[in-house]
């Protein structure tokens, strides 16, 4: 798969050529979180998704329609559609401890499919999306977590037979950004400011999320940020080169107000294990992405939330790392 990938990637650069940054077909993205980027291994451990991003407009008439129901959606705006697969991976603090203390996160998994709609215009994206999945023992995570770290020649997580038990997933997200403050500082240079201000609600999680992320960079390509996988809600797998090479570095700074999280509450109809999570998030995101021709971007997020409940010992940090592509 990765192999592929590569090869995919050598043709999108080899083949680009300078007017045709458009996507013909659509866009593929590619997400991998993981602590490992901050040389640990436990709490959120590791996040993936693949999500494929129809070209713009290029919706059913029903879809169409439907948008137009939407009260948030701007009627103007750009319809895209997007379709994606993804996996969370949640653990104690010591994965070598078979039977983790009471007071510690509990091991979890989450496998899910995600629908999306989303508007966009010059000066604003609005995002509404349908996640359906399963956690516990039917998400598999448990056995994707074991081979890796077997071919890693790394540590065997031995708790999850105390992983939360099977329960279907069910989470509706909103999400809106602006862009309102932007300016130029010539040749090329460029910065923006985008607020967002979004929402989950389900069995997963139920928050309330705002924030504003500021951007620097170089031929500054038209995107929101980066994206992240839930639950973050800010940035976006849309993007739009204005040159063949350009860039920037932003920061994020956003917080969330949690009523719900399952991987911290524990199951909602059954006893499991589960912690004392706190109410109110905070978290700072810095990095930095950049695209080659106008078809390919590559992102690095290194993300610094604060404590999500009471016993954690210290603060996780962790990394997140995109690709973007054009086809």
């Amino acid at each position: 798969m990765t192999l592929r990938l590569l090869a995919a990637a050598v043709l999108l650069l080899s083949s680009a050529q300078a007017d045709a940054y458009a996507p013909e077909w659509g866009t593929l993205i590619l997400e991998h979180e993981n602590d490992l980027f901050a040389g640990e291994d436990r709490y959120y451990t590791s996040g993936a998704r693949i999500t494929w991003l129809a070209p713009g407009n290029r919706v059913p008439d029903w879809v169409r329609r439907g948008s137009r129901m939407v009260p948030m959606f701007d009627q103007d705006g750009e319809l895209k559609l997007s379709y994606s697969l993804g996996q969370n991976m949640y653990t104690p603090d010591d994965i070598t401890d078979p039977d983790p203390p009471d007071n510690d996160r509990p091991y979890a998994g989450w496998t899910y499919a995600t629908v999306g709609i989303g508007s966009q215009s010059d000066t604003r994206l609005d995002r509404l999306q349908l996640s359906i999945g399963m956690i516990g023992p039917a998400s598999q995570a448990h056995r994707f977590q074991k081979e890796i770290h077997r071919r890693l020649d790394s540590p065997q997580p031995a708790g999850w037979s105390t992983q939360l038990r099977n329960e279907p997933a069910l989470l509706l997200t909103y999400e809106r950004q602006w862009r309102r403050l932007a300016g130029s500082a010539g040749n090329g240079w460029g910065w923006d400011a985008t607020p967002h201000l979004g929402g989950s609600l389900g069995n997963v999680f139920t928050q309330v999320a705002t924030g504003i992320t500021g951007r620097l960079g170089w031929n500054l390509p038209a995107d929101w940020g980066p994206p992240r996988i839930q639950p973050a809600l800010p940035g976006s797998g849309l993007f739009s080169a204005s040159s063949d090479v350009g860039g920037y570095v932003f920061v994020n700074v956003g917080g969330r107000i949690v009523a719900r999280d399952i991987f911290l509450d524990g199951n909602t109809f059954r006893d499991s294990r589960s912690v004392d999570k706190r109410y109110l998030v905070g978290e700072i995101q810095t990095g930095l992405a950049i695209n080659i021709t106008r078809r390919f971007r590559l992102a690095y997020t290194h993300v610094f939330p604060t404590r999500e409940f009471r016993g954690q010992r210290g603060t996780q940090d962790f990394g997140s790392l995109s690709i973007s592509a054009h086809f």
